[in-house]
């Protein structure tokens, strides 16, 4: 693809640069610095990002330098987005929907809406240009401590955890890599990421995420995707939104996060999810959700409210991938979600031949004469759906993701045959509740550890 590589490059001259630190720059970070500010040449960040580049590569760069260099690595990382995502729409036949059709008479959500605390944001931006003037390799607990008192200010502000939440992220990573200099590998590209991204949220109403209106409608949910941390973990739905008043099939999402201990694992952290969202059970339990007035984003998110939501006629995931999945329009991406990582394009596929590596034990599909990667390292442990399942599959609902250079499918469910019967398995089943025999014993020694933590935190509550 003409460019990819080269704007891959000049991000991976930026991520350099924060290795080594901008404290005492050398020559070689000098040259990485204005490599990466001519890859925005002719952009409208061209200006900005070549004087912060020489101020960096002079020692003398402010704050405002580095949140300029954090918005052109966004910028470049974004151009590389539109371009795969382009891709991915062009694979699937699916269109983009620029206009989404929601009523737009709700007003903002108080927790995206609310003004934020300028010196808050300001602390978190001081935090973070420490961390780009010391360096990856320079990191040691005195600095990356900093960030405690900033994000235990943060926490009771709704409108700032989204931030408070990534930076005690990177903090528990960095905290966890010190001393910088013992790293065998600095994992440059996700730390400049995360770093950049949460530069980039100590702007005021950069957050986002406020309710673009509401949807009314049928929801089919599609599968499970569940990301785990050390410390939270978030289960977010995939789906498809079929409008009351007709009009094309629209894919939605509807997310929910937790804090989580890192003694819970498995299946104990459904236990901590399933009190926020019924649309969890709806994957397992195999029906639509029938919501009323939810508040959406522009972005497709659904802004889960259980006002809004009611159990709806039963619905089979493979019978919605089948039918109406292809006729689906995706919302537009937000600005700052523009990054390779994030594409997720949910995908119905069978008739596929399989391929599996003796060695590694990895999985390929092909499909109408390409090969695809099937990522079975992101099938979370805490459901039925395993590796063998997707290799003896012959039907898979899954999200097209780009990861290490190439396109690759992450299963959310496949069909398979087991004892001659036709069974669909997903990776969300035990989301809401299981009679799943493995489901059950992994609840069961889940629900010991969730029980004991709770027993502790009361506890220390009531001292």
């Amino acid at each position: 693809m003409p460019g990819l590589a080269e704007a891959l490059d000049a991000v991976g001259a930026l991520d350099r640069v924060l290795t080594g630190g901008l404290l005492r720059p050398g020559p070689a970070q000098g040259a990485d610095l204005r490599a990466f500010a001519a890859a925005l040449e002719g952009s409208p960040l061209a200006a900005r990002a070549s004087e912060a580049a020489e101020k960096a590569a002079a020692g003398t760069a402010g704050e405002d330098h580095l949140l300029a260099l954090a918005a052109a690595r966004t910028a470049l990382l974004g151009s590389v987005h539109d371009a795969l995502r382009a891709v991915s729409q062009e694979l699937t036949g699916r269109a983009p929907d620029a206009d989404a059709d929601t009523d737009t008479d709700t007003e903002a959500d108080p927790e995206t809406g609310a003004e934020q605390p300028a010196n808050l944001l300001l602390a978190a931006r001081s935090w973070l240009c420490d961390l780009a003037r010391t360096g990856w390799r320079n990191l040691d607990h005195d600095v990356v401590a900093g960030a405690a008192p900033v994000v235990s200010a943060m926490l009771p502000e709704p409108s700032l955890r989204r931030l408070a939440t990534l930076l005690d992220g990177l903090a528990t990573e960095l905290a966890a890599s010190c001393p910088g200099a013992a790293l065998e590998r600095v994992p440059e590209r996700r730390w400049g990421d995360l770093w950049s991204r949460a530069m980039l949220l100590t702007v005021p109403g950069a957050a986002g995420g406020a309710p673009a209106g509401t949807v009314t409608g049928r929801l089919l949910p599609l599968g499970i995707d569940l990301h785990e941390h050390a410390t939270a973990a978030q289960a977010q739905v995939h789906a498809v939104l079929e409008p009351a008043d007709g009009s094309a099939p629209r894919l939605v999402r509807a997310g929910v996060s937790v804090p989580k201990p890192d003694t819970v694992v498995g299946a104990g952290v459904w236990q901590l999810l399933r009190p926020h969202l019924s649309l969890l059970g709806a994957v397992g339990e195999g029906h639509a959700v029938e919501v009323t007035g939810m508040p959406v984003t522009g972005e497709g998110d659904l802004v889960w409210s259980e006002e809004h939501a009611r159990r709806g006629e039963p619905a089979e995931a493979f019978a919605t991938a089948r039918v109406v999945l292809p006729t689906a329009s995706a919302a537009p991406t937000a600005p700052l979600d523009r990054h390779p990582a994030r594409i997720a394009e949910p995908v119905f596929l069978e008739g596929y031949a399989i391929e599996q590596d003796a060695d590694s034990g990895a999985v390929t599909f092909t499909v109408a004469g390409h090969r695809l990667l099937v990522d079975t390292d992101r099938v979370p442990a805490a459901g039925p759906l395993t590796p063998k399942a997707v290799a003896s599959s012959h039907a898979c609902i899954g999200l097209l993701r780009w990861d290490a250079g190439r396109f690759r499918l992450q299963p959310l469910a496949v069909e398979t045959t087991v004892r001659k019967k036709p069974v669909a398995v997903h990776a969300g089943a035990w989301a809401g509740g299981t009679t799943d025999k493995a489901g059950i014993k992994a609840e069961k020694a889940a629900t010991t550890a969730v029980t004991v933590l709770r027993e502790r935190a009361g506890k220390l509550l009531r001292k």
